[in-house]
């Protein structure tokens, strides 16, 4: 029986822009999130892709409470069956909700205090939220320290000590120490070489499974998305336009944007042949969005539904969602299956 963890239901952001021009005009509003909703299994990888400034960033800052969505309801699931809503808590209340809900963020090298040892960064969230002793403080950070693979006789030394791929491992543990439930990543290795990747994504599978941890994934790499997600959902100015187990989303893609995004993933078959999709323009102004569907200025199907109709994300099949007017009848092409070995 799968049970939930977190269900996200029409989540918006909007930012105020001023004008450089018009000093008494009003500033206007730019629709960051437009009504994200989906569901979170607990035990899953749900990776959140899209192009840059589509809004993964945001919403996953805004799950965690790292700033205040505009509207829209955040529902965190407890052990024991309780539904709250997490964006309505304030103060000392969210404190233990908070605890269950970490982020690893994408530069290991601003994330980290250059002013604090490993072993205070490590240990500053148990300080923070628990009475305990020094001698337990210690046990903690040298249990959490050996499952990241840091060497625990180099915890007093500082950030600048140490490279890339274990200042991640130090942000990771910084985010488990206090036993979480959800851990938000985002873009947590893409500021790492290749081969550090791959042990940091080996690393974050086997600590899911060690300790049970759901995780939301934001990448901009398919490859490594479709190397550790059980889900994928993706997204395009604000919304996302489709959402589906990992294996139906690369075989069978049912929304033009997603088409184009796998077109990009690097083929490790040199005799496969596939023709990358350029799309033309870029990416639409949030704050004066087209009007219809979002992408029909750059999408090669477009009909005059798609200027007129905003298309509403809808289910197309087992688990698989789309928001576009003809899901079901374009024949999309998606990645080959052994585009997985890339990681």
């Amino acid at each position: 029986m799968t049970k939930k963890i977190l269900s996200v239901s029409n989540i918006n952001k909007y930012f105020q822009v001023k004008s450089k021009t018009a000093l008494f005009r009003k500033p206007a509003s730019v629709r960051v999130l437009n009504d994200i909703s989906f569901e979170l299994i607990e035990g899953e990888t749900l990776s959140i892709v899209g192009e840059s400034g589509c809004g993964k960033t945001t919403l996953g800052r805004c799950l965690v409470r790292g700033m205040d969505a505009s509207s829209g309801h955040v529902y965190y699931h407890t052990e024991n069956g309780e539904q709250i809503d997490f964006l309505e808590l304030k103060g000392k209340k969210a404190k233990p909700y908070r605890r269950n809900v970490q982020m690893i963020f994408q530069d290991p090298y601003s994330s980290l205090s250059p002013r604090m040892s490993v072993f205070d960064i490590i240990a500053e969230p148990l300080i923070a939220n628990f009475k305990l002793s020094r001698a337990e403080i210690e046990q903690k950070v040298m249990e959490i320290a050996e499952k990241t693979g840091l060497n625990v006789n180099y915890l007093q030394r500082y950030p600048h000590a140490f490279s890339g791929g274990q200042r991640q491992r130090i942000a990771i543990a910084r985010a488990l120490i206090m036993h979480p439930r959800l851990i938000v990543c985002d873009e947590a290795v893409s500021a790492l070489d290749v081969s550090i990747q791959a042990q940091i994504i080996n690393l974050l599978k086997d600590l899911q499974e060690q300790l049970q941890i759901t995780y939301i994934f934001i990448s901009h790499d398919l490859s490594i998305v479709q190397n550790i997600s059980d889900r994928v959902a993706v997204m395009h100015l604000g919304k996302i336009v489709e959402l589906a187990a990992t294996e139906s989303l690369f075989g069978s893609p049912k929304h033009p944007y997603t088409e184009a995004l796998m077109s990009a993933v690097p083929q490790p078959d040199p005799e496969l042949n596939k023709s990358r999709i350029i799309l033309q323009g870029e990416m639409p102004n949030p704050a004066n969005p087209p009007s219809g569907c979002h992408f029909h200025p750059r999408c090669a199907y477009k009909t005059e539904k798609c200027v007129r109709e905003a298309p509403e994300l809808r289910q197309v099949g087992e688990n698989h969602y789309t928001a576009c007017h003809y899901g079901e009848e374009l024949n999309l092409q998606g990645v080959h299956d052994e585009t997985a070995s890339v990681i």
